[in-house]
């Protein structure tokens, strides 16, 4: 059961995924990294079908690196949000993508910001966003206590928080989660939550 989450605070963004890499009944292994560096700013979190989640993300990843060879200036966050978008919409109507994204980004102008991209195309720029069946543990923490101007420490109190939540109330938690910052320094690994080892 997939989870992807991740919120905006005070001159960054966070995404939180699950690690699990599940079929059926089984787990196949428990150290899957479903979020994306895109580019030295820029985050993907995605959930989905496992074919579908690493072809689309690796399409989008290289995509963005070409056109920054061709244009020697990067995409915004926006810029890309709207290329995925687009990219989603072209293969609703030929084969479709079962792939939901939470793309985080920072650009000097305009700071952080966060999308919610769904498999059917949706787009919107959020706050706060959440896929996958934990997503109803994590939005629920999240309205409960997020604040604009959250600080990283705030922020990774309130994902260890969901993380606690849903792998206390779903009945098939995933067990180990992967956090990722992006903020004026560029996108990095944060930290890893494990219960169970690789």
């Amino acid at each position: 059961m997939e989870c992807v989450f991740g919120m905006v605070g005070k001159g960054f963004a966070l995404v939180v995924a699950d690690s699990s890499a599940v079929n059926s009944i089984l787990v196949h292994k428990s150290n899957e990294d479903k979020i994306m560096v895109l580019d030295s700013h820029k985050l993907m979190g995605a959930s989905g079908e496992a074919g579908d989640r690493a072809q689309f993300t690796e399409y989008v990843q290289k995509n963005v690196a070409l056109y920054q060879y061709r244009n020697n200036i990067p995409l915004t966050t926006k810029a890309a949000a709207n290329f995925m978008r687009g990219e989603l919409a072209t293969a609703l109507r030929k084969n479709p993508y079962m792939v939901n994204i939470v793309l985080a980004g920072y650009d000097k102008e305009t700071g952080p910001s966060l999308y919610f991209i769904d498999y059917i195309a949706t787009l919107h720029k959020v706050d706060k966003a959440a896929f996958g069946y934990g997503s109803y543990f994590a939005l629920s923490m999240m309205d409960r206590h997020y604040h604009a101007d959250m600080t990283v420490d705030e922020a990774i109190k309130l994902a260890d928080q969901c993380i606690e939540e849903i792998r206390s109330r779903l009945v098939v938690a995933p067990q180990n989660f992967v956090i990722k910052i992006v903020d004026q320094d560029g996108a990095r690994e944060h930290s890893w939550r494990r219960t169970t080892k690789d």
